[in-house]
């Protein structure tokens, strides 16, 4: 299965992988990948950014995130969310709750 994998300014360590089944024969026209995302979900990842396109069958093993639940779920919906860790997740927010409290006094 191939993919093509997604990052979002918006949301650090955040990626989204969008299924190619069709693989390299589906590069003839321009599509919209990210098209099969839920609309209010892609509208709330702002702008895109391409990171890759990956040939799951000839990685063994990916970084961060079990291969057989990314082409699990890239077969049953056609597309993976890959969350940041827990610790950056955590991080984020604490940043957030930061610049929101400094916010007030300005």
């Amino acid at each position: 299965m191939h993919c093509d994998i997604y990052k979002f300014p918006k949301h650090n360590d955040m990626y989204v992988y969008v299924a190619r089944p069709d693989y390299p024969n589906d590069t003839d026209e321009i599509k919209d990948w990210l098209g099969v995302l839920p609309k209010d979900f892609r509208a709330s990842l702002g702008r895109s950014k391409f990171v890759m396109h990956l040939d799951l069958a000839a990685t063994p093993t990916l970084a961060r995130v079990d291969k057989a639940e990314v082409l699990a779920k890239l077969q049953s919906q056609g597309y993976f969310v890959q969350m940041p860790p827990q610790d950056v997740m955590r991080r984020q927010a604490e940043l957030r709750a930061r610049e929101a409290q400094d916010n007030i006094y300005d």
